[in-house]
C-alpha cells in the first residue's frame, strides 16, 4: 500500500442524473454499495440495475458509466484504493 490510500466516498445521483462519462478503474480498484434508490451500471453494452443492499466490484477491467433512472436520489458508498498525491 506504499504510495496509496484507501478512500471512501458517499455519492448521490439525483433522478435523471449521470455519473460519467465512460471511465475505467485501472490502478484504482474498489467496490460500491447502494444505500438508497437504484443505480444503473452501463458496461460492455449491458445495463444492470442495482438497488439498496447490493453493489459491484470495480477492477482493472471495469469500464463503465452510471445513471439514476428512478424517481428518488440514488446514494452509494464507493470505496477504492488510489495513489497518494
Amino acid at each position: 500500500m506504499a504510495g496509496r490510500q484507501l478512500r471512501m466516498r458517499m455519492v448521490t445521483i439525483e433522478p435523471g442524473g449521470v455519473f460519467g462519462p465512460m471511465h475505467d478503474h485501472r490502478g484504482r480498484p474498489g467496490t460500491v454499495y447502494i444505500l438508497q434508490g437504484v443505480i444503473t451500471d452501463h458496461r460492455d453494452g449491458v445495463a444492470t440495475d442495482y438497488g439498496p443492499g447490493v453493489g459491484w466490484p470495480e477492477d482493472r477491467n471495469t469500464r463503465h458509466w452510471l445513471e439514476n433512472r428512478g424517481a428518488i436520489p440514488a446514494v452509494e458508498i464507493s470505496v477504492d484504493i488510489v495513489r497518494q498525491e
